[in-house]
């Protein structure tokens, strides 16, 4: 009688569904922390987060597929998902020891030796897919091992199962996200957060096998004997999710793009948009699990799904248009205080899901939907596996469309109407699937009209570059200044790259998502712009430290500003200026006559490349580094300020060579400057701080035992004095007197501040930088 009583235990459904629900929240963490870590390798936020986002779809479509043919002959899928679960759990365990050796041995060992920047990126980016294709594999077999054990078990009704898994798994996922971006690194950094998750999977597993241990032993559901009918009704789904994954992963991409220059492109940012994204998949998932198994005819409704998606995400331009007025009201709402930033974050994630969530809810019915279909005709359990690989193909050459062809060449409104015409073009198609009588109604009531409006908003609704570049969640402001005109604008791979002239003439910022990275006045009549003085001292005063100076390099073109004037230098023979995203160098060619030698003078190179992987390629040594990258709230961009950069840019640097650093006290406080203080610390024997304008310092390390004394003199001859004198440094006395102090008198300060070390994988100023951007505050230590 035990053994009887053993054999006859079945844990109810809702167990797995709840167990399947932290599967998700720790699957996600592992994409979002994956971002942050090839972000360090691969150089910029976006690289890393489409990389991750293509390999993790890869590999959970290979991993569906394996599962697809392999999970029908196991007499215990669920102990085969427990399985997975635990070595998924122990892979996230060795991941960051696992990095940390591979970008070691990539920047002493192998970059050195390759020939060329495109064989360099080729083995820098197969290395970080190998880094995550394993556990993403994994991960791919979860939900079809899952789901086909579970239907064993529940024979009846089991698209309500396998919407409900949809659910559970993706409403765990947006969790996650949210758990990871806003807590967990917080409290742990990356690697601790990793070893959360991976610790959860081996709980998982460990569960779950105890679980299904106790349980019967159940054979596969029976597969129908119409074959032929199966097959092509098969291939014509299989084809059907390759579409609707293309089309939504389309939108993902555009979506994020378009919400960076709503929300800002900072970290918090993203994975607000991600949140949003998988929430409506899961609800999505939610209500078709009561609607799934009484659908007449379930075709016909899978065609008028695909048809509605393709038309909401048209309309979702029209509310992204809203947005920029939406994130006005919403700045100017909220005080800016921790408890508004709080709102803030609250208002963002609100205004994501406003330009998603409609879409994609419509998007999570889709894929329990195929499958259930495709089930009903005949094919099993091998279903679950088969459409998600699909799906995930599809939505693989989704982001590779989008980030390679459609932004860069369609722009952003017209990529989102790729997206939306593959949708309503494969609603039509399914609906021809269907007798003659029966689709000839829904043809003309549904797809037709959605078509045309498709058409229509893409015609009719355009948002000028003035809003689309305002920048508004830095200051509230839609509107351009009077007078102002975009006479450039690029969606890049990377960010969306703008020139905005203002009036009077001349004045001309560049930026990145909507975010002004440097101002020139090309009118040589008028005052220089505040940016100016910055951008001339960062190439001036490593001149007045270092007479001898021969070779440089410049992280960040921006205006091309800092790299002209660098070259003014008597006795200079080599600057090269490295840049990640193309459209900025066409863009910084605009400020003409201005820059001209960045673009014009032999010695100048500029080179489209990842800086690290830059200099880890040459191994040249260079008298002078001047890292002049965007504002370190930017996503990616606080990695240009961690210890760990430092510690390697130091080995790129002369015996006696200088680090010249931008760093700005506006949108900042004391903490987060010290905290990039005491990252430089340990790798530069003496430096000295400057205050240049209102808001901007500089940072001169050398790697010597201490700064030599600086000759200022030297800078005020020839072209470079002119420069200097533009931006009011009239004299010697002037330079010095913007000297806030050096490594031994700012050592009380630095010392007494609680703030840690800035590091890539505990990302102090990441973190905290949006904060103090949201609440305007200074550094006033610095500033004074």
């Amino acid at each position: 009688m035990p053994n009887q009583h053993r054999r006859t235990f079945a844990a109810p459904r809702w167990i797995y569904f709840l167990l399947f629900t932290l599967s998700g929240f720790s699957g996600l963490i592992y994409e979002s922390i994956w971002s942050h870590y090839l972000k360090l390798f691969l150089g910029h936020a976006a690289y890393a987060q489409s990389l991750v986002l293509i390999i993790f779809m890869g590999g959970l479509a290979g991993g569906s597929f394996i599962a697809s043919r392999l999970g029908t002959r196991w007499r215990r899928p669920i102990l085969a998902y427990a399985l997975v679960e635990g070595v998924i759990g122990i892979l996230a365990l060795l991941f960051h020891d696992s990095f940390v050796a591979m970008t070691e041995y990539f920047y002493v060992s192998l970059l050195p030796g390759v020939g060329s920047p495109q064989a360099a990126a080729i083995l820098m980016w197969a290395a970080a897919a190998a880094l995550i294709i394993p556990q993403s594999v994994l991960l791919g077999m979860t939900f079809p091992l899952l789901s086909g054990g579970l239907i064993r078990r529940h024979t009846k009704g089991p698209g309500r199962t396998l919407a409900m898994l949809y659910f559970t798994n993706s409403i765990g996922g947006a969790l996650g996200v949210l758990a990871s971006g806003f807590w967990l690194i917080e409290l742990v950094g990356l690697p601790g957060t990793l070893r959360i998750a991976g610790l959860m999977n081996v709980a998982l597993g460990a569960i779950v096998a105890a679980l299904v241990l106790a349980e019967p032993v159940r054979p596969p559901a029976p597969v129908a004997t119409t074959m032929r009918r199966a097959s092509r009704t098969g291939r014509v789904l299989l084809v059907a999710a390759f579409i609707t994954g293309l089309a939504s992963f389309i939108y993902e991409v555009a979506w994020i793009r378009m919400l960076s220059l709503v929300l800002g492109s900072a970290t918090h940012s993203f994975e607000l948009m991600l949140s949003a994204f998988l929430a409506g998949l899961a609800f999505g998932g939610l209500w078709i699990r009561g609607h799934v198994d009484g659908l007449a005819v379930p075709l016909r409704f899978a065609a008028n799904v695909q048809i509605v998606m393709g038309l909401l995400a048209a309309l979702s331009v029209i509310v992204f248009s809203l947005s920029f007025g939406g994130m006005s009201v919403l700045y100017q709402l909220v005080p800016h205080t921790d408890d508004g930033y709080r709102w803030f974050m609250l208002g963002s994630h609100g205004i994501a899901l406003a330009v998603m969530f409609p879409t994609t809810f419509v998007a999570g019915m889709t894929l329990p939907l195929f499958t259930h279909v495709l089930m009903r005709e005949g094919t099993g359990e091998a279903a679950i596996g088969r459409i998600y690989a699909a799906n995930t193909v599809g939505g693989i050459a989704g982001v590779l469309f989008a980030m390679h062809v459609g932004l860069p060449l369609l722009g952003l409104k017209f990529t989102i109407g790729v997206g939306a015409l593959l949708d309503v073009g494969l609603g039509a198609a399914l609906l021809m699937l269907l007798p003659r009588a029966d689709r000839r109604l829904p043809l003309l009531r549904n797809a037709v009209p959605a078509l045309l409006i498709v058409v229509a908003v893409m015609v009719t609704i355009n948002i000028s570059k003035e809003v689309l570049t305002s920048g508004v969640y830095r200051s509230g402001a839609v509107d351009a200044p009077l007078g102002a005109e975009v006479v450039y604008y690029q969606d890049g791979k990377t960010a969306t790259v703008s020139v905005r002239r203002d009036a009077p003439p001349g004045g001309q910022a560049i930026a990145t998502n909507g975010k002004a990275d440097a101002s020139v006045q090309l009118n040589a009549g008028l005052p220089p712009t505040s940016d100016e003085a910055t951008m001339v001292m960062l190439a001036a005063l490593p001149v007045a430290y270092k007479p001898d100076l021969r070779t440089a390099a410049v992280i960040g073109l921006g205006s091309g500003l800092s790299t002209h004037v660098l070259l003014a230098a008597p006795g200079l023979s080599q600057v090269d200026t490295i840049e990640i995203e193309p459209a900025m160098v066409a863009g910084a060619r605009l400020f003409g006559e201005r820059v001209h030698r960045a673009f014009d003078d032999p010695r100048s190179h500029i080179r489209v490349e990842d800086a690290k992987a830059f200099f880890a390629q040459r191994r040249q040594q260079y008298d002078v580094i001047v890292s002049e990258p965007s504002n370190p709230w930017v996503s990616g961009v606080a990695g240009l300020f961690s210890t760990e950069f430092y510690g390697r840019v130091r080995t790129y640097l002369a015996d006696d060579g200088l680090l010249v650093q931008w760093i700005h006290y506006y949108e900042f406080n004391d903490d987060l400057v010290v905290s990039i203080l005491k990252a430089l610390g340990p790798h530069f024997r003496d430096y000295a701080v400057y205050s240049i304008g209102y808001g901007d310092g500089i940072i001169v390390a050398s790697t010597a035992k201490m700064l030599p004394s600086p000759d200022f003199q030297r800078i005020f001859s020839g072209p470079m004095g002119d420069e200097v004198r533009r931006v009011g440094y009239r004299a010697s006395f002037d330079i010095a007197l913007a000297q806030i102090g050096t490594r031994e008198t700012l050592a009380e300060l630095v010392n007494r501040s609680a703030a840690p070390a800035n590091s890539d994988y505990y990302p102090y100023v990441d973190l905290h930088a949006v904060r103090a951007r949201f609440k305007g505050e200074e550094a006033v230590s610095f500033m004074r």
